[in-house]
């Protein structure tokens, strides 16, 4: 917070990203064992993963399908020796509305092609057989869907009402912000447009306009939401009823 609310540091520095370095072979008990460890993927812009030579691949894709759930908008790279390109690590603009959708042009479309760069995706709720879902009973492993670090997403096609949006926003902001990770999205609003924009961490919310709807695109909003035990009912549902 001292990145936004500190006039002076504000003037003078930029919060480009956070990067989550994540190392695969102490990671599944750390994640189990403390609940620091959750958070820190959960706030994540960019996640590496290092030691992946020292578990079997099999242990490395089921990590990485637990770290997209919890945190489906960080893209997931396996690091040699923190062997990585600069541009993976400088200048990612994690925290600039608008430049942030340029480097991520598929947010929007992000659930279509069904598996993405990061092991695979799936809409929110449908059932999902990959192996690490399965029952490890006798391993000490941790189903992962136990983790209290979770995402969830909204959609819709309906436009949003921008007060009701706004108070409610607001007032779940008051209540859950010091369990809200991250969370971001692209809103269609009615009366403009344009893209809406906006994204927050705990209680530091902020949106822009961003640019136009395209003359063939079709005008949908989606919502992420990363945090600790949110009641992803409360948040699907009031936002629904924000729509006009």
């Amino acid at each position: 917070q001292t990145f936004f609310m500190d006039e002076e540091i504000a003037e003078q520095y930029l919060l480009d990203s956070i990067l989550t370095l994540v190392d695969a072979k102490h990671a599944p008990t750390q994640l189990n064992d403390r609940q620091e460890a959750r958070r820190q993927v959960g706030f994540a812009d960019q996640i590496f993963i290092s030691k992946s030579d020292l578990v079997a691949a099999d242990e490395v894709q089921a990590l990485m399908h637990r770290l997209k759930h919890m945190n489906p908008r960080a893209p997931q790279k396996a690091v040699h020796f923190g062997d990585v390109a600069i541009s993976e690590v400088f200048d990612l603009r994690g925290f600039n509305l608008n430049a942030k959708l340029d480097i991520d042009p598929d947010f929007l479309k992000a659930e279509e092609h069904g598996h993405d760069h990061a092991g695979h995706d799936h809409a929110e709720g449908e059932h999902c057989d990959h192996p690490s879902h399965a029952h490890e009973a006798g391993h000490g492993h941790h189903h992962h869907h136990d983790d209290d670090v979770k995402s969830f997403v909204f959609r819709s096609e309906r436009a949003f009402d921008a007060a009701k949006l706004e108070d409610f926003l607001g007032a779940i902001v008051n209540i859950y912000g010091p369990r809200m990770l991250r969370y971001k999205g692209v809103l269609n609003m009615q009366g403009t447009e344009r893209k809406v924009i906006f994204q927050g961490v705990h209680q530091l919310m902020g949106s822009d306009l961003g640019p136009a709807w395209g003359p063939d695109e079709q005008k949908l909003s989606k919502m992420v939401f990363i945090g600790i035990d949110l009641p992803k009912d409360i948040f699907l549902q009031g936002l629904e009823q924000c729509l006009v």
